[in-house]
């Protein structure tokens, strides 16, 4: 189970990545370049713009500590885990915070689509937005 739940982490990392590449493009189409990686950390870390992506960051978070403990991890936990992260990564045309942010970068980014597809087969679901093509 730690070999799905590490193809898992590094799935959600490149999703991640889309989606921080993604917001960043909107971000500074509005308010102009950001100077540097270092003020774009600190924008994602602490600007409202970016907040809807720090319930990824915690699943994220929780999905690496789970895998790096010395423990025989229960499968309870692990269900439990893949089950917060498939419900998370339920987009929503007419939902709100995440679920609707995730459709619309769904929409707006082939990056993001991909990584969303490969999350998906690592966690052999497959879900459509709701309110979009099945």
């Amino acid at each position: 189970m730690n070999t799905q739940l590490n193809e898992l982490s590094h799935a959600l990392l490149r999703l991640h990545k889309a989606l921080l590449d993604a917001e960043r493009l909107s971000y500074e189409r509005v308010h102009g370049r950001i100077e540097s990686n270092g003020a774009f950390l600190q924008l994602v870390l602490g600007d409202s713009w970016f907040a809807w992506l720090r319930p990824l960051s915690n699943s994220m978070a929780k999905l690496d500590e789970l895998a790096e403990t010395d423990t025989a991890t229960s499968a309870d936990e692990i269900a439990s885990v893949l089950a917060s992260v498939r419900s998370l990564l339920t987009p929503s045309e007419t939902g709100e915070g995440f679920s609707r942010h995730y459709y619309d970068a769904l929409q707006q980014a082939p990056d993001v689509g991909l990584a969303h597809a490969q999350v998906k087969r690592v966690l052999g679901s497959r879900s459509t937005p709701q309110g979009g093509p099945s």
